[in-house]
């Protein structure tokens, strides 16, 4: 039950059960060279005897000098992989795992590679140093690892292992120097950590948590961090048991630990990395792989891993390691190329990066983009191809990788049928309904071995319509000779029931139920419980802004207006008013210099979210006036894509225009990294895939629900080493809503049941009893289609139906008929790829309702589009909704529902009024009811009389926080009933509007409560 110990529990195991070749001591090694000398020469020995020979000659000192050259010039990863010339020889110092089962000499050379481990090995050359390292693991003499292991019963125990790394164990030691080792381990028998780089300042130095989860292995959760229970074992034995493993520390060798070459974008100066994979990425890999080896092509794998959490290196060592996979028999490879297709062209750039990194063999990744230089020699002047052709030529080039947006795979179709049929793997990046649509069938028909020419024709030349229908559904269908690998944090319910593993059960009463979860999950939870991410729900304050609006005619005239949409409108216009977005900006820009700009070693950044671009530009001219105001050293960007008109001169821009960087790079990303930039305002663009650690504020004018709230806030988690925490301001959505929106991708994401194939059946039915069309119609316009008829044929049939759908249906059934078309196309479409069942029926009628619902029109009430001509902006101001809190989630599964088949209904009756009705309306529930002097009687005057209030101020700030609250709402009651006479309609507010009096009385307690916090003892400090 001692330190010493679990030390030998892992020495005994990794020579008895590991395949470890001795156990050696500090006496068998060289400090000056760091090696096992004897080890070093028995692996030469008995696997390169001509090499031996020839340093056995030359001297075996000046061998070890040239490795230990080598290590220091390139790291130990590339000596290991590449071996070191010396004299005209070319050394192996290890020999990797073989691909296949064919090549007999391979297999053993891998088996003569000799694994040793040191207790308590004296490390420095410097004799004044008896530092002793716990544990050290070698491959053929060379170090490979470091570890010092605690006893979990000392408090603290894996933290004070990490403490003797950063302030005991110098990087000046040969030993410990950069890129010496692959990894240094902190462990004891609860948890692990690890580095892959000691500093000699210690607060530079970043251990990563490399624990199981407490998730792993089982489908239910709770998903959190640390180490399950395992009968019989401590809880971190899958150390020595698995990743300490002869098969295991091969494999991290030859296929994982990478070397990297960034540029930093602030000192411009090249950073070398040494990365090793977390324990999640370096299980899901190894778990995915082992899975395509024992069930082949054709199996769809949904990862779902925390944003933030290293997906893009997860995605590259799959990519890499499935190009030379074999299947089990270890005779045939899976996969002649692997796909990635990201859904935004700057997380292609950023995921080609990253696989460009991770390769070993260069020049295997090829980007669809049109410039085709590497694979094809241009004509003169010729400056790009087609991503079509682009896309064939990489096909027949045999590149390995191939990367592509999903807006480009469409653009490649037609020159890539014709290419012969390949086996791929499709790994998609952010994984949502739009690559598991029709997006999906689109990248099957590049794989896809069917070709119209293939099918048997009439001595007319005509396509049986049976052999046609059954030709198109199959070719929907997801590939057998494609596998998909489909990588998301927030995974929808389309996601899941086509990528998700389905898990069956009975239920009480014995009906057969499926599940659909992910292959793996590395959790949201899990993630910030080991700190790796933080957590953005906390520091969530919200505001809440009030205003009203007049007519800005006299004569307005009788129009009515639909009241949902006019009231819609109402609050898009004023919260995009000028008025408006300079108040929130201040607000923005005051609270960044008081508390964020010193933050991150004074590095910090913030995001303003905006709800469309032209508001995005009114707040960067807004940003601009202001910071310029308050003689403000920082700057704001704007983020969108296209061309927009200036909302108030016209003139037309770009990106590049509105920022007007002062150089050429108008790089986004890279210019916010740079200089006095601190604000990024965005409207949709980098709101998902964008990654950078000092963003630490987030402030939102903008709807943001389920998917898109998620997706949007996880842009401050990346963890920094000087970030203890991020903040949002929301100006838009209440605590309850976003906590809502989180729930579901906090732990794991279930669907809850599969998509009930009968209810398109009863779809199907309701619509044909419409009878507006038949069969025969269909069947008609089907083969018409595909023999290529002329339009107008085309267009006649449609038109009819169209005709009757206007003439025959009242105006409900148009509006349950369309409805009900619209979902029976969606659905169908979705189906068609995950279902064995099919229905040519279905075929033909999906493909006459693509054509119809666009021509299907339901006659509109009054229009009313022109009420924001005749309205204006009377005030504005806005207020703090809630202080900031810390939204607390449960650690439950997160349920989502399946895709929803029904559809229709009738008309919604509609709700019509005057404008000055409308208006009236609108003040009372968005203004208060209140005047300009109203609020700041409230704003002032009340806190004015609190302060007079001595005795009862210090009962509530020596109270404890909740009857402080009860004292503060009973004093302010008190105070209010004073001002009934000179302030009428304050007081009938406050005592008539529930929602008003509890904001107030939360205001006036906050007001209060902030003296405590001050430690001034009184109200108002």
């Amino acid at each position: 039950m001692s330190e010493r110990g679990y030390q030998r529990l892992i020495v005994r195991d990794l020579l008895e059960n590991q395949n470890y070749h001795a156990e050696t001591t500090t006496a068998d090694f060289d400090t000056e060279f760091c090696v096992n000398r004897a080890t070093l020469f028995e692996f030469l020995q008995n696997t390169q005897p001509t090499a031996y020979a020839y340093v056995e000659k030359t001297g075996k000192r000046a061998f070890i000098k040239r490795i230990d050259d080598e290590i220091k010039k390139h790291g130990i990863v590339h000596v290991l992989r590449k071996g070191v010339k010396h004299g005209g020889h070319v050394i192996k110092l290890f020999h990797k795992q073989p691909d296949s089962v064919y090549n007999q000499k391979t297999i053993e050379l891998y088996e003569a590679n000799l694994f040793t481990v040191t207790q308590e090995l004296v490390y420095s050359n410097d004799p004044g140093n008896k530092n002793r390292l716990d544990l050290v693991v070698f491959l053929n003499g060379l170090p490979l690892l470091t570890a010092e292991l605690k006893n979990a019963y000392t408090y603290q125990a894996v933290g004070q292992a990490m403490q003797q790394y950063m302030y005991t164990r110098s990087p000046k030691d040969k030993l410990l120097s950069f890129r010496r080792c692959l990894v240094h381990f902190a462990a004891d028998t609860h948890e692990v950590y690890m580095t892959t780089e000691l500093k000699e300042k210690p607060n530079d130095v970043r251990f990563f948590p490399f624990n199981r989860g407490l998730n792993d292995g089982k489908p239910q959760g709770p998903f959190g961090a640390g180490n399950p229970e395992v009968p019989g074992k401590v809880k971190s034995a899958y150390l020595y048991e698995d990743i300490l493993s002869k098969a295991s520390l091969s494999n991290l060798v030859e296929k994982f630990v990478t070397v990297i070459e960034e540029k930093n974008e602030e000192t411009n100066k090249k950073e070398i990395k040494q990365i090793f994979p977390r324990y999640h990425q370096l299980k899901v890999v190894r778990n995915l792989l082992h899975d395509c080896r024992k069930n082949g092509l054709g199996r769809r794998y949904l990862i779902q891993h925390s944003a933030g959490s290293g997906k893009s290196n997860s995605i590259a060592w799959l990519a890499h390691q499935l190009t030379d996979l074999y299947d089990d028999s270890g005779e045939t490879a899976l996969f002649d190329c692997v796909v990635i297709i990201t859904d935004r062209r700057n997380l292609d750039e950023q995921i080609r990066k990253t696989v460009k990194n991770f390769g070993q063999v260069k020049r295997i990744v090829e980007a669809i983009t049109g410039l085709a230089k590497d694979i094809k020699a241009l004509s003169p002047g010729e400056e790009s191809v087609s991503k079509t052709t682009h896309m064939r030529l990489a096909l027949e080039s045999s590149k390995k990788i191939i990367t592509c947006t999903v807006q480009t795979f469409p653009n490649v179709l037609k020159a890539v049928t014709a290419t012969t049929s390949k086996r791929v793997g499709i790994i998609i990046d952010e994984a949502h309904s739009s690559q598991s649509g029709n997006a999906a069938a689109s990248m099957n028909a590049v794989f896809s071995d069917l070709d119209f020419s293939e099918l048997e024709r009439d001595e007319e030349g005509n396509i049986p319509t049976e052999d046609l229908l059954n030709f198109i559904i199959a070719g929907k269908k997801m590939l057998p000779n494609a596998s998909y690998f489909a990588f998301t944090a927030t995974p929808k319910n389309k996601t899941l029931e086509t990528f998700g593993q389905p898990h069956e059960y009975r239920t009480a009463e014995g009906d057969l139920h499926t599940e659909f979860r992910a292959f793996h999950t590395y959790s949201m939870r899990q993630a910030i419980e080991e700190g790796f991410i933080l957590d953005v729900l906390k520091n969530y304050t919200t505001y809440q802004s009030w205003y009203t609006v007049r007519k800005s005619l006299a004569e307005s005239g009788e129009e009515q207006f639909e009241l949902l949409e006019a009231n819609k409108k109402i609050r898009a216009y004023v919260e995009g008013d000028l008025r408006a977005i300079r108040d929130k900006t201040k607000i923005m820009v005051d609270h960044f210099h008081e508390s964020v700009h010193k933050l991150i070693g004074r590095q910090a950044r913030a995001m303003v979210v905006c709800r469309s671009i032209l508001t995005a530009i009114k707040y960067k001219d807004a940003f601009d006036d202001y910071l310029k105001e308050i003689k403000s050293p920082y700057k704001a960007i704007v983020a969108f894509s296209g061309k927009k008109k200036h909302y108030a001169t016209g003139t037309e821009l770009t990106e590049a225009k509105a920022n007007d960087f002062k150089d050429a790079n108008n790089d986004i990303p890279r210019q916010f990294k740079k200089g006095n930039y601190r604000f990024l305002i965005v409207a949709n663009k980098y709101q998902t895939g964008f990654d950078e650690p000092l963003l630490h504020t987030m402030y939102v004018d903008k709807l943001l629900a389920g998917v898109q709230a998620v997706q949007t806030l996880s842009r401050l988690n990346r963890s920094h080493k000087l970030k203890k925490g991020t903040f949002v301001l929301d100006f838009y959505n209440k605590t309850e809503d976003v906590k809502a929106a989180f729930k579901d991708y906090y732990t794991t994401t279930v669907l809850s049941e599969e998509t009930d194939i009968n209810k398109l059946h009863d779809q199907q039915d309701t619509l044909d009893n419409y009878e507006i069309y038949n069969e025969e119609m269909l069947t008609e316009f089907f083969e018409k289609f595909y023999a290529e008829n002329k339009r107008g044929d085309l267009e006649f049939l449609v038109n009819r139906v169209s005709s009757a759908f206007a003439e025959e249906l009242s105006k409900d059934q148009q509006i349950d008929f369309k409805a009900k078309a619209k979902s029976f196309y969606r659905t169908y479409n979705y189906l068609v790829k995950i279902k064995e069942h099919t229905d040519p029926y279905w075929e033909k009628l999906a493909l006459f309702f693509k054509h119809l619902i666009p021509l299907l029109k339901i006659e509109s009430e009054p229009d009313d589009t022109n009420v924001l001509e005749l309205i204006e902006t009377d005030s504005y101001r806005t207020v703090m909704r809630e202080a900031k809190t810390d939204i607390v989630l449960d650690p439950d599964l997160g349920y989502v529902q399946p895709i929803p088949v029904e559809a229709g209904g009738a008309e919604t009756e509609k709700m019509f009024d005057s404008l000055e009705n409308i208006i009236e309306t609108f003040n009372k529930r968005m203004g208060g009811d209140l005047t300009e002097e109203q609020v700041n009687a409230l704003a002032n005057t009340v806190p004015e009389m609190a302060q007079k209030e001595t005795e009862d101020v210090k009962f509530i700030l020596n109270s404890d926080k909740s009857n402080a609250k009860t004292a503060a709402d009973e004093l302010l009651k008190k105070m209010m009933t004073r001002m009934m006479f000179e302030q009428t309609d304050v007081f009938k507010k406050f005592s008539n509007d529930e929602v008003f009096r509890r904001k107030y009385q939360d205001f006036f307690f906050d007001f209060i409560w902030s003296g405590r916090d001050a430690g001034s003892g009184g109200a108002g400090a």
